[in-house]
């Protein structure tokens, strides 16, 4: 990580980032709250005995979800969280290490 500041400005910390989009914080809030409903679907299924490929499958799918609210999330971050004033070079660190907290 670089040691100058994003754009000129002071580099952000980890609690400065939020999102400013009220639309895209309602449809991320939406895809979490599912998951969490999919989440306990999963719970009630082994709580019940129910059959592991049912129960692999369901586990799949909280997957998928927790996947696609994640890149909505990259993709609000890198419209509104990357300082625009910022080179190109400067961007690019600033999404690799947003992109490196997935790992």
């Amino acid at each position: 990580m670089r040691d100058q500041p994003l754009g000129g400005r002071e580099p952000l910390g980890e609690d400065d980032v939020k999102l400013a989009d009220q639309e895209a914080k309602a449809k991320l809030l939406r895809r979490v709250r599912r998951i969490e409903g999919q989440a306990r679907g999963v719970a009630r299924m082994i709580e019940e005995d129910r059959d592991c490929s049912e129960i692999l499958q369901q586990l799949a799918a909280v997957r998928s979800a927790a996947h696609q609210a994640t890149i909505a999330l990259v993709r609000s971050y890198a419209k509104e969280c990357v300082v625009s004033d910022a080179s190109a070079e400067e961007i690019a660190d600033a999404l690799a290490i947003a992109l490196s907290r997935l790992a």
